[in-house]
């Protein structure tokens, strides 16, 4: 490590990138009884789930190149600010309307730990070393939508929905006064200019390298296949195979617990063996379960074995291959790491929601052959991408 910054005390990373994930998922127990406490419709309730993923998507553009120009610390402090505002208003909601303009702000505010973590630990970190550091920070977006969706119906029944709200807010306080107290910048060489035009430019240069796109589409395609099994599996154990809420949390965990040992496994791989090597080892179990569901499908199998097992391992294989990705991707230019955290998150959430949209599109009422096609298309879709960098991975993006 040669004229980095002061490595920031790892747990501070982790907290703030946790407060997005952790707000995504934690209103879901709640969401059919704000049905009749807003006098609405499910489909309306949902929409805080829908422009949640979508305001992330596109904040990310706008924190990235924000850190470059002005440092990584006030663009953090500043998105924790608004995240523990807003979860502080959807806890007053007074409407469904101020609900969704409070869950939008949430997650302007909750995708600054997602994207500027990851920018930090570039900004002090040689690209192999960021790499194991990326799967630690990377193991709290597995555990915090793992556990929140349990934590919210307990808050839920025991103190009602507004104290789903009211625990980010103050998980949000926490974090903001730690990072104010512990964080020092990182970013020692901030760009001159953050108007319009040099985003663009920023943005361009990106998207004119193949490493880049390579990589940065094969982290994109491994979302895709998460939020394709998120689409897809409530669906088949609750409703085909007549399961209880609670038991799909049970395996779901099963599932978050096989996508950390994947990150553990990247957090102590990734400095012996490089990026280049582990990338495709992730892809090819991802692609082993991948095929398996689908296999499953066409021998007529459909039970939570034939569900979930699969995706165990297309949950272990992406958390070998997406720390990898993330670190190869925002080395690509590591001026402008900020840029490229932000776009390639962007990425990843458009993956996800179109992902999602296709599944629910086609599901059908007797199998998962729609959320199992998917996967292992976006499975196939990661190896063409990580091949696409394979041509391109020392060129840089400027």
């Amino acid at each position: 490590m040669t004229d980095k910054a002061a490595i920031p005390p790892i747990w501070i990373l982790i907290a703030a990138t946790a407060t997005g994930p952790l707000a995504l998922n934690i209103f879901v127990p709640s969401m059919p009884g704000l049905v009749g406490t807003f006098d609405t419709d499910y489909a309306t309730v949902q929409l805080g789930l829908t422009l949640y993923l979508i305001s992330i998507a596109f904040a990310q553009l706008v924190y990235g190149p924000a850190s470059d120009r002005f440092g990584r610390r006030p663009a953090l402090l500043v998105g924790l600010a608004i995240y523990a505002g807003a979860s502080a208003l959807c806890a007053l909601a007074w409407s469904i309307e101020s609900l969704i303009a409070g869950r939008m702000l949430q997650a302007i505010g909750g995708c600054a730990g997602m994207v500027l973590g990851r920018a930090i630990v570039r900004d002090v970190y040689e690209r192999d070393r960021a790499a194991g550091a990326i799967a630690v920070i990377t193991m709290a977006m597995a555990v915090a939508p793992a556990v929140a969706p349990a934590l919210g119906g307990y808050l839920d029944s025991a103190f009602g929905w507004r104290a789903s709200f009211a625990v980010p807010a103050l998980v949000g306080l926490m974090v903001l006064a730690s990072a104010s107290w512990r964080l020092t910048e990182t970013n020692l060489t901030p760009i001159p200019s953050i108007d319009v035009m040099a985003m663009l430019r920023n943005y361009g240069s990106l998207l004119k390298s193949r490493a880049f796109l390579g990589y940065a589409g094969n982290t994109a395609c491994s979302v895709g296949a998460f939020f394709s099994f998120l689409a897809g599996a409530p669906y088949v154990l609750i409703e085909i195979l007549d399961r209880g809420p609670e038991e799909y949390g049970f395996y779901f965990v099963l599932i978050s617990v096989g996508y950390m040992g994947g990150n553990f496994a990247a957090s102590r791989l990734s400095t012996r063996f490089g990026v280049d090597r582990l990338i495709p080892v992730g892809v090819g179990v991802s692609m082993l379960g991948a095929i398996t569901g689908v296999g499953c499908v066409i021998a007529g199998i459909v039970t939570p074995a034939s569900v979930f097992l699969p995706m165990g391992l297309v949950a272990i294989g992406n958390g070998l291959s997406q720390p990898n990705g993330i670190a190869a991707a925002i080395s690509v230019n590591p001026r402008i790491a900020g840029a490229a955290s932000g776009l390639m998150g962007f990425g990843q959430m458009l993956a996800g929601a179109a992902f999602t949209q296709i599944v629910g599109f086609f599901q059908n009422e007797t199998d998962h052959s729609a959320m199992a096609v998917m996967i292992l298309i976006a499975t196939v879709g990661s190896l063409s991408f990580y091949l696409l960098a394979r041509g391109d991975r020392t060129t840089p993006a400027a």
